[in-house]
């Protein structure tokens, strides 16, 4: 009892006097403090006392499959100060290699009684990846929104960036530029944005060699590894399926001694932060962050006010921001 006192005393900023008026419903203690302490106890995992149990805080999942790309802290910014605002308190679940996973996260989301759960860039978005934690959700009738694409069936409400439009952004603005031979740097197979963003490249391109198209697993080296493959097979221009695997391909291309954009012409996409600090600046395609991140807000408000929202998704359009690492194709 004394430890439990002291987290949560520490965690609000309050005296473990305070927090102990709290728990015992004493009087002399102010409504926000009072739910503070409420909400600590939530959020640290430790039983409210029988008489506040009708009281539990309206707790929200967050749950984010990393914190390195720097995608996931925006929205996580922008859905957190979101839910505050309508009295609801985000649990960010931040997932780590060899640590607790996704369908961990669901678990311990439902035994803290959580009132709904946000996904972004989640297991949801790999065909191949195990869903039985979500179909357990929906049986739970437990509000859920998914932050960009998802398999099918799955029947939740969603806020997804338009990967086609990115993608024919991104190819107009190369094929502009003169370049003829542009490879994609996409993510691995059962990717849903990754087949969205290769289906629109087809279509756009009328005939994309086979030889063109890598994947990886998202970060700066598989990035690297994989634009390598592309830059030996004579393309002079990447359009990649995130920020870090774009700074992947810059950064192979380098090594082999390529000038970027004098060589080869590199394009990203989600304009994270710091893009506009790399060297050179990384022209991406920007994901709408804000309204994206908003939008999943109000659609699980909604469900969790009892209104039935449909599983629809909802399509946002991405902008191109040009910057200094794309360029006119050699000899154009």
């Amino acid at each position: 009892m004394t430890r439990r006192l002291a987290e949560v005393a520490k965690k609000v900023g309050v005296s473990e006097a305070t927090v102990s008026r709290v728990l015992n419903g004493k009087p002399g203690v102010s409504d926000a403090t009072r739910q503070a302490v409420l909400t600590a106890l939530d959020v640290l995992g430790y039983e409210r006392p029988t008489q506040l149990r009708g009281e539990r805080a309206r707790l929200v999942g967050l749950v984010l499959p990393e914190l390195q790309n720097p995608i996931f802290p925006a929205f996580a910014e922008v859905i957190g100060g979101a839910l505050a605002q309508l009295g609801l308190t985000p649990v960010l679940c931040t997932q780590t290699k060899g640590g607790v996973s996704e369908a961990d996260y669901v678990e311990l989301l439902l035994q803290q009684q959580v009132s709904g759960v946000v996904f972004a860039g989640g297991l949801y978005a790999q065909a191949d990846a195990p869903h039985d934690h979500y179909r357990l959700l929906a049986a739970r009738n437990i509000p859920v929104v998914l932050v960009n694409a998802a398999i099918e069936h799955l029947g939740f409400p969603g806020v997804s960036c338009d990967d086609a439009v990115a993608v024919e952004q991104a190819w107009r603005h190369l094929a502009s530029l003169g370049h003829e031979r542009i490879g994609l740097l996409l993510g691995p197979g059962d990717h849903i944005p990754s087949a969205r963003k290769l289906a629109a490249a087809r279509a756009v391109a009328g005939d994309l060699p086979e030889e063109f198209v890598a994947r990886a697993i998202f970060s700066l080296e598989g990035g690297h590894a994989a634009a390598s493959r592309l830059l030996d097979r004579g393309v002079t221009g990447i359009i990649c399926a995130s920020d870090p695997l774009a700074l992947g391909a810059v950064r192979a291309a380098r090594r082999k001694g390529y000038d970027v954009p004098g060589r080869v012409s590199v394009v990203g996409y989600d304009d994270s932060a710091f893009m506009n600090c790399t060297e050179p600046p990384l022209t991406t395609v920007r994901q709408p962050i804000e309204a994206m991140g908003r939008a999943a807000v109000e659609l699980l408000n909604a469900q969790i006010g009892g209104t039935a929202v449909p599983a629809e998704e909802l399509l946002f359009e991405p902008e191109l921001v040009v910057r200094g690492s794309t360029a006119r194709a050699p000899g154009g």
